[in-house]
């Protein structure tokens, strides 16, 4: 996806509903053992397509890998501030900075045209 089409969907009215909220953290309270049970249950969801699901478990353990493949699969479908805000979960830089690049350059002209 270039950056224009990545503008027009950061613009659309479905991308507008407010900030993205990045305070979800890893339960702190789960044993190595208890992600690694429910890691392997969310790639199991993963690979039978339950994305949501899985990507609520990856969140619920923080496993970073998870949390970038659901990203991916949210840039397939073209909702780039719910990949980003996945990417900035699994602390993936290299998939969110240009994401925020491209958000900045937006904001920045949009405050220069008023």
């Amino acid at each position: 996806m270039d950056n224009t089409a990545l503008k027009d969907l950061f613009t659309k009215k479905n991308a507008v509903d407010g900030f993205i909220k990045v305070t979800d953290k890893p339960v702190g309270t789960l044993s190595s053992e208890q992600k690694a049970v429910l890691n392997r249950k969310g790639n199991e969801l993963f690979n039978t397509g339950d994305i949501e699901h899985a990507r609520r478990i990856y969140i619920t353990t923080g496993y970073s890998d998870g949390l970038t493949r659901v990203g991916d699969i949210y840039m397939k479908q073209q909702r780039p501030l719910d990949a980003l805000k996945l990417y900035l979960l699994a602390h993936n830089k290299r998939k969110s900075e240009p994401l925020i690049e491209i958000l900045a350059n937006i904001v920045s002209i949009e405050l220069k045209s008023e």
